[in-house]
């Protein structure tokens, strides 16, 4: 099966006045038609800059660039700026996460939806209101022929977040990239948004790019789930994979760290330990390696993307840890932010790593 978007090893750097910072480091992945991808991660690790990247929204004098991404036949980190306007909104549309700013605050929003339908199609102007009336009718505007002569700040956070959704899907787009598109929402706007998310991929076979960091939308809505940290993937796998078979350290972290009904209610949340590097100096090796309680002495250097072996080879994991080994560490304390007894680790496996 032909994907929609195949990334392979992109890399993305900027010069700075201290440094070069690596901001995505050697991430592959690709997008089915009708596939919900979620990208999730500490702010930080390299989510919205892959995604930006994707659209040439990163580019810059002093930003460069290595990998391919492949649309079809065209590549979209060689592809010219004419060639990227033309996929821009028509084949790939985007969410951006704060919809007040991404909003134009002084044009109507109907006028900010028709502008984009009228700058990839010849139709005429009453045509491009016409449908952009119904998009926002269909992604639940009330009045919407009425709304649509509003100005972004006339509308509710949620609201304007409905607007960005309408106006990504004008030109009824192969791929849909939608970066933290319920933050700051209140959890009824947050279903519905996630709601119409769903419907758009079922229905029409819009592949679908979810960055977040809440695991719990994850859970509800992805297919397979990519895990980031400080510029690389660190986890690969499906819903079930990443949910009830992590393999690393940074995931158990991040899942040991969402509150749980099905258990007794801890005094404190768990939490990882430490903060996420810089990506001007990050640590050698394993960028993970200063936090995690099972580091050892081969984590000084990097281990690679791998998977589970035969059993499962769309499962993967960037981790020293053989994998029966990690599941017993897992199952004995693996959560991060909670210390691990060494007893309880001489249990596990010895001190065989």
């Amino acid at each position: 099966m032909t994907a929609l978007l195949d990334v392979e090893h992109l890399k993305v750097s900027f010069r700075t006045e201290e440094g070069v910072v690596h901001a995505v480091d050697d991430v592959s992945f690709s997008l089915q038609a009708g596939e919900l991808l979620g990208i999730v991660g500490e702010s930080g690790s390299g989510k919205s800059v892959t995604a930006m990247t994707l659209l040439g929204l990163t580019r810059g004098p002093n930003a460069s660039f290595s990998g391919r991404v492949m649309l079809g036949e065209l590549d979209l980190v060689t592809a010219t700026e004419r060639q990227l306007e033309r996929v821009r909104g028509v084949r790939v549309a985007m969410i951006f996460q704060d919809p007040m700013t991404a909003l134009n605050p002084v044009q109507r929003v109907g006028e900010q939806i028709v502008e984009q339908i009228r700058a990839h199609e010849r139709v005429k102007r009453h045509v491009a209101m016409d449908r952009c009336i119904d998009l926002l009718d269909r992604v639940g505007i009330p009045r919407a022929r009425e709304r649509a002569g509003g100005y972004p700040h006339e509308f509710s956070g949620g609201m304007r977040q409905r607007v960005m959704i309408a106006m990504a899907l004008s030109c009824s787009p192969e791929i849909l990239i939608a970066d933290e598109p319920t933050t700051a929402l209140d959890v009824t706007t947050q279903a519905q948004i996630l709601t119409e998310i769903e419907t758009l991929r079922k229905d029409m076979g819009v592949g679908v790019l979810l960055i977040t960091h809440d695991l719990g939308v994850i859970a509800e809505v992805a297919d397979r789930v990519i895990v980031m940290y400080a510029g690389r993937i660190v986890e690969q796998g499906s819903l079930s994979d990443i949910f009830y078979d992590p393999r690393h350290p940074y995931t158990w972290g991040l899942l040991g760290s969402v509150p749980r009904l099905d258990k007794a209610r801890p005094d404190r949340l768990p939490t990882i330990p430490g903060s996420p590097p810089s990506l001007l100096h990050p640590p050698s090796g394993c960028h993970f390696a200063p936090r995690c309680a099972w580091h050892f002495e081969a984590c000084s250097t990097v281990p690679e993307l791998k998977n589970d072996g035969p059993e499962n080879p769309e499962h993967l994991g960037r981790c020293w840890l053989e994998l029966e080994v990690a599941r017993r560490r897992r199952l004995v304390g693996g959560t991060i932010g909670l210390p691990v007894p060494s007893a309880a680790v001489a249990a596990s496996d010895g001190a065989d790593r």
